[in-house]
């Protein structure tokens, strides 16, 4: 009997982190990627079976997903690596889901919703730390207010560090490094376009704005039409978002993306044992009306990637029981705002 669902990108940093989960879960998933090699040395240790599939062969895609009920996509950057992969599962009729936080990506997948209606399958982007935690906490806000027009979004990490994967993607968004949602359409702005500071519950720290996923997703999931995100930055790194403005066209250039790539590559893969074990993140949302209202939630979380590994395998299992709808989805829509309470280690408080 065929395994009921396939993580794709398995050995990449968080793709690993997925599949290691899932075998203490006792969960059996297909293991798959384009790397035959590496998938035999991953799937060696775990014990489980792999399908080797580059995604630019759609022969090779069909045949990884024969018997598969669900595909959870770990291969970023997801600008590239979605849309074969949709394509896919929209031939075979099976479910979608990724940890993108791209917003082009969340869009696109949007576009597509009747498409995954037709084909009786969901397409559930943003499974991971992009974007449960924000989205199902933007839920939870809209529901203590339901007029509410405005919507801000703050997060920050403790004790941990990117991954290579998410600093290539935010390498290749250099040039876009901001963009907010305002009367319900997207609007591209400056990086490090507006600062806030914001209590997570340790004393004010100052923000930037980021094009964060829930730009996209949270204007689905609640409808509210002016959307900002924020994150927490060290002043240097402020610095390089401002200086973007300017020199974000240079960076994006071919040459000077491969040899920053290549700088990205010699770095660690991501946050070790102990910084994933350790750290935490905290999210915070504010939601206003016209009149003036406004309420003030927080979530305190496991360190990112451990979350990323934590929801996304408990998202993949919910689509596999039945139940959630088909077409486009985000993580409230497909669960409810409680879905982030179900992760143990999760906390949210409810202030003004």
């Amino acid at each position: 009997m065929s395994e009921s669902f396939l993580i794709y990108g398995a050995t990449g940093y968080t793709g690993r982190l997925i599949a290691e989960l899932a075998v203490a879960q006792s969960l059996r998933p297909l293991l798959a990627g384009r790397s035959a090699a590496a998938l035999a040395t991953l799937a060696g240790e775990l014990g489980l079976d792999y399908r080797v599939a580059p995604l630019a062969d759609a022969a090779a895609l069909d045949a990884a997903l024969a018997g598969v009920a669900a595909v959870l996509h770990a291969a970023g950057p997801f600008a590239h690596t979605a849309q074969p992969m949709v394509d896919a599962c929209l031939r075979n009729r099976v479910h979608y889901l990724d940890i993108t936080g791209e917003i082009a990506v969340f869009e696109a997948l949007a576009r597509r919703s009747a498409e995954a209606q037709a084909a009786g399958i969901s397409l559930l982007p943003g499974v991971g730390f992009d974007v449960v935690p924000t989205d199902c906490l933007a839920a939870h806000l809209h529901a203590r207010l339901p007029g509410a027009t405005h919507l801000a979004l703050a997060f920050r990490s403790v004790g941990s560090t990117w991954s290579r994967g998410t600093l290539r993607t935010m390498l290749e968004d250099i040039d876009r490094l901001g963009a907010i949602r305002e009367q319900g359409k997207i609007r591209r702005v400056p990086a490090a376009w507006k600062t806030r500071a914001v209590d997570f519950g340790r004393g004010p720290v100052t923000c930037v704005t980021i094009p964060w996923g829930d730009v996209a997703t949270a204007f689905y999931s609640t409808g509210i039409p002016n959307i900002e995100v924020y994150g927490v930055f060290p002043p240097a790194a402020r610095r390089l978002l401002l200086a973007s403005r300017w020199v974000g066209g240079l960076l994006a250039a071919a040459p000077m993306q491969r040899v920053l790539k290549l700088a990205i590559g010699a770095g660690a893969p991501g946050p070790s044992a102990d910084q994933r074990s350790q750290g935490f993140s905290l999210v915070w949302g504010e939601v206003r009306d016209d009149q003036g209202q406004t309420r003030v939630s927080r979530l305190r979380t496991p360190e990112g990637y451990q979350l990323t590994a934590l929801t996304s395998l408990a998202a993949v299992q919910r689509v596999l029981a039945g139940g959630i709808p088909s077409g486009f989805q985000t993580p409230s829509l497909a669960f409810g705002a409680d879905f982030i309470m179900q992760m143990a280690g999760v906390t949210r408080t409810d202030l003004a």
